[in-house]
C-alpha cells in the first residue's frame, strides 16, 4: 500500500512538471511590486491638457488629456472605478462627424474617452495606457515641464506649451504631440 501511495504521488509530481504555468497568448503579469497606476506629484497638476495644434490620426482628432486632482487618484488606485469617469483619461473626436452646439460652444458629435488600463503622472512625467473599441491601443508618453505649467497656472491657462511628448492610437504613432493647460470651467 504504502509503495502505491508513493508511486502515486511520483506520477502526480511528474505530471504537474510537464504542464505549463500559463497559456502563451495570456498577457504577462506585471513585475513583483509593480502597480499599474501611479501618482506621484508635489503640486496640483490637475486640469485638461490641450494640443497647442491640431493633432489627427486617421479620422479622429486628438482633444486633450483630463488630469484629476489627487484625491480622484487615491480614489482610483484604492478600487473606487467608474465605467465613464479616471484621473486620467484621453478624448478623442471624429472629425467626420457632424458639429453640434452644447452649452460649452460647438463640438463634434461622436467622440471617444479612453480610460487607462495603466498610468504613471509625476510633476515631470505623464505616462499613460488604455484601450478604446474606436482606436484600439492608445499610449501616451510625455515630458511636464513644471517651470511653464506654473505659468500657465498663474495665468489661468496661458498658451504655452507644458507637455511634450508621443501618442499612439488607431496603429498611428505621433511624435513631439506639445500640450497647453487649460484649468476647465
Amino acid at each position: 500500500m504504502r509503495r502505491s501511495i508513493l508511486l502515486a504521488a511520483s506520477l502526480l509530481a511528474l505530471a504537474a512538471c510537464d504542464r505549463p504555468d500559463a497559456p502563451t497568448d495570456a498577457p504577462s503579469a506585471p513585475p513583483a511590486g509593480a502597480t499599474a497606476f501611479s501618482y506621484a506629484s508635489t503640486g496640483d497638476l490637475s486640469g485638461y491638457y490641450m494640443p497647442a495644434s491640431e493633432v489627427r490620426l486617421g479620422k479622429w482628432s486628438f482633444d486633450h488629456i483630463f488630469l484629476g486632482q489627487a484625491a480622484e487618484f487615491r480614489a482610483w488606485t484604492q478600487g473606487d472605478r467608474s465605467a465613464t469617469f479616471a484621473p486620467v483619461m484621453l478624448q478623442f473626436e471624429d472629425a467626420t462627424s457632424p458639429m453640434v452646439q452644447t452649452e460649452l460652444g460647438e463640438t463634434r458629435s461622436v467622440s471617444a474617452r479612453v480610460l487607462p488600463t495603466r498610468y504613471a503622472v509625476s510633476d515631470e512625467r505623464i505616462e499613460f495606457e488604455g484601450t478604446s473599441a474606436e482606436l484600439g491601443r492608445v499610449a501616451f508618453a510625455g515630458r511636464l515641464d513644471p517651470g511653464a505649467l506654473a505659468t500657465s497656472r498663474r495665468n489661468l491657462g496661458d498658451e504655452g506649451v507644458v507637455v511634450t511628448g508621443t501618442l499612439t492610437a488607431g496603429g498611428e504613432t505621433v511624435r513631439d504631440v506639445r500640450l497647453r493647460w487649460w484649468m476647465g470651467d
